[in-house]
């Protein structure tokens, strides 16, 4: 929920991590944000320059098959999938927003690698406009902490 209490975390340190992102275009102007806000913030927690990736794709769709590529790397200790669906006027919106989501799910489930979810679903470009920062930095801060999170577990 957006300015939702997320509580905090004492696993946000992330000098030793390695993160993958994917970022779509669609949507251009907004996923740009997305990724903007992201990078400042994974490098706010410590994640070295060198050891962030981005990697650009034509559209939320084809964000789970670049994840899962990376995934397969073994590289990264988190991933990120950062993009932007708007609701038109035409059922594509329900089929991308669920196909995706479900997409990037899967990768994370299949290969045991923690993915945060940034694709944002909105009913307007607004919307989108407002949340764009607030995701992207909250985007960092999930990879962080779950990267760490799996390591204790693991």
């Amino acid at each position: 929920m957006f300015g939702a209490d997320k509580g905090s975390s004492s696993l946000l340190d992330g000098k030793k991590l390695s993160i993958g992102i994917v970022q779509a275009r669609f949507n251009e102007g907004i996923t740009n944000a997305l990724f903007e806000a992201c990078h400042a913030e994974l490098l706010a927690l410590g994640v070295q320059e060198k050891h962030i990736t981005r990697v650009t794709v034509p559209g939320a769709l084809e964000v789970p098959i670049a994840l899962q590529a990376m995934a397969e790397q073994d590289e990264y200790d988190a991933l990120i999938a950062l993009g932007c669906i708007i609701r038109g006027e035409t059922y594509h919106f329900e089929l991308v927003a669920n196909e995706s989501g479900a997409g990037v799910s899967r990768v994370s489930l299949d290969t045991h690698t923690p993915i945060a979810n940034a694709i944002l679903t909105t009913e307007n470009l607004e919307q989108a406009v407002a949340r764009q920062t607030e995701k992207g930095r909250d985007a960092a801060r999930v990879a962080v902490e779950m990267a760490h999170v799996l390591e204790q577990i693991g």
